[in-house]
């Protein structure tokens, strides 16, 4: 456990820079402070619940990201994929299976 809240800053810090995101755009999404956002990478800051939700949910990472580091997620594109379909309706769901179909028949 101590192993797992020693990394998890350095966690964010790698899925907010494989995203794209500054600490200032990660902040203002979550609803906190730049300052807040580096305590937490680089401080050992760890945030309540409600944050923690807003930054795992702002960076499209898998909560396993977060309390299971130790499972290598080595295909970040497919996991924000899936992902974004979990957050999909129904009739998203639909569409996105007939697009892979044909992507996977015209080969």
């Amino acid at each position: 456990m101590e192993e797992l809240l020693n990394s998890f800053g350095q966690t964010i810090k790698d899925a907010r820079i494989a995203a794209g995101m500054t600490q200032d755009a990660l902040a203002e999404q979550a609803g906190v402070t730049p300052r807040y956002i580096m305590a937490i990478e680089n401080e050992n800051k760890h945030p309540r619940m409600p944050v923690l939700l807003k930054i795992i949910r702002t960076l499209k990472i898998s909560a396993d990201t977060i309390f299971y580091p130790e499972i290598q997620h080595t295909d970040r594109e497919k996991e924000q994929l899936l992902h974004m379909i979990q957050l999909c309706g129904e009739k998203e769901i639909k569409i996105a299976a007939a697009t892979v179909k044909a992507i996977l028949d015209a080969r």
